[in-house]
């Protein structure tokens, strides 16, 4: 079969947004136990609390291009801290040299579902990252700091 004929055919069966020069959503994954997803399912829990540490900072934040990565932890450490360095978290992330990365979608997914699982799976609306308490009603821990991912309007 001729090379040609055979990408064409390629291109062809592809999904329209996986052709070159699509844009594809950024989904920020999450499993959750049983209870939360359910709490989020029924609109009644709108955040998702995640720990400040190593793993949660390198998947929510990113650093700009001259910042050293052995500033990873101080920054880390003066996240966690209620009483850090600076003012508040973005004077801090600044100071650090670091954002919260951008994303479109919050998919929360009871466990670890196959992809075609859809009653354990939930895409919801990016409403934006914070650091803050969160609610012990939700499962924080009173006065820790979290990062707080905010759900937005359940899209599929």
């Amino acid at each position: 079969m001729n090379s040609n004929i055979t990408t064409e055919l390629s291109n062809e069966a592809l999904n329209p947004l996986l052709r070159v020069g699509a844009v594809m959503p950024s989904c920020l994954r999450l499993s959750l136990k049983i209870k939360w997803f359910e709490m989020t399912k029924a609109k009644i829990k709108p955040e998702d609390y995640r720990e400040i540490n190593d793993y949660w900072c390198r998947r929510l934040l990113e650093l700009d291009e001259e910042t050293e990565w052995d500033i990873w932890q101080e920054l880390i450490e003066d996240l966690a801290n209620p009483k850090r360095k600076h003012e508040d978290v973005y004077q801090c992330l600044s100071f650090f040299g670091a954002r919260f990365k951008k994303f479109d979608c919050n998919i929360m997914a009871l466990g670890y579902p196959k992809s075609s699982d859809n009653e354990r799976i939930l895409k919801l609306e990016h409403k934006g990252i914070e650091i803050r308490t969160g609610n012990p009603e939700w499962g924080a821990e009173p006065n820790k700091l979290y990062f707080v991912i905010m759900h937005g309007a359940i899209l599929a």
